[in-house]
């Protein structure tokens, strides 16, 4: 599936989605000069042209067009957009957001309300601009230097729908760290909006619990295969596990690399490197921008 490259279309979406989803105003007490859906339209268009709150503010300043489309009377200034987005992508908001996103793609007929394949995957994100040359450099003279700023990293559990690259869930976090922690939580929140007929994952998903979690308590098919550490005629015990070692799909579970060409997308389109340096600013950065990949895809 294809993404749109045009910001008059990412703003339209993303403000029918806001105004589908959100009210007007957070409070009748509010001062009334933005409401929710122009600022998360405005959000959005941030990590579209992948820039900062003094860059979108210039961009708005410099395009009657989407002014135009968000209805806005002046330019919000970068204050007010770097404050909204404490507030408006908060778990509860961005929940709403790509609830309402999937909503307006299944009524349109772009994604079925049962997903018939989807894969899961985890991806890191760069915490920094630093360019790789630069740390290859400083790591010949002090190697510290690179383990102590590049140990941790923003990383995402993401769910998407093979068929549409549409991502279903995501489960924002810090890695590196196995991709399995976030399984139980990334298919509850996927649940919340689709429903799933098949879900592939690769060997870091491994396990009996993933198998009995999704099947028995979703009806989820869940293809994994699996990760046997050493050389044996040996079969798996587990039930799924052995399932798996025997009767194993693999024309069906070669679509599991679309939820990798997921990843790509959102990197290429959007960028690989988050802006926000907190732990919690980092996760609220990240399920915004997966809302804005399925924006522009929505449009395409």
């Amino acid at each position: 599936m294809t993404t749109s490259k045009s910001p008059n279309n990412v703003a339209l979406v993303a403000y029918a989605t806001a105004k589908n989803s959100l009210p007007a105003y957070r409070h009748e007490f509010s001062p009334k000069k933005f409401t929710q859906h122009q600022l998360v339209a405005c959000l959005a268009l941030k990590e579209f042209f992948t820039t900062d709150y003094r860059g979108v503010e210039e961009i708005l300043k410099d395009s009657s067009d989407l002014r135009e489309i968000l209805e806005l009377q002046e330019v919000p200034h970068f204050t007010t957009l770097q404050k909204a987005a404490r507030r408006l992508t908060n778990k509860n908001v961005l929940d709403r957001l790509i609830r309402e996103i999937l909503s307006i793609a299944i009524r349109a007929k772009v994604l079925q309300k049962k997903s018939r394949h989807a894969g899961i995957d985890g991806t890191g994100f760069e915490s920094h601009h630093i360019s790789s040359y630069f740390v290859k450099r400083k790591a010949k003279y002090r190697e510290e230097y690179q383990m102590t700023t590049y140990t941790r990293y923003p990383k995402a559990g993401i769910i998407a729908d093979s068929a549409t690259h549409l991502v279903l869930s995501g489960v924002p976090g810090r890695g590196p760290g196995p991709d399995v922690t976030h399984f139980k939580k990334a298919v509850i929140e996927a649940l919340k909006n689709v429903s799933i007929a098949v879900l592939a994952a690769d060997a870091g998903y491994d396990g009996e619990r993933s198998h009995v979690f999704a099947r028995e308590e979703y009806g989820i098919r869940t293809l994994i295969p699996p990760l046997i550490g050493r050389k044996t005629d040996k079969l798996p015990t587990g039930k799924y596990r052995r399932l798996m070692a025997t009767r194993f799909n693999r024309k069906l579970y070669g679509q599991r690399w679309q939820v990798e060409t997921v990843h790509s997308m959102i990197k290429r389109n959007l960028g690989s490197a988050l802006r926000a340096r907190t732990y919690w600013s980092q996760c609220r950065e990240i399920m915004l921008r997966l809302f804005t990949h399925n924006v522009m895809i929505l449009w395409a």
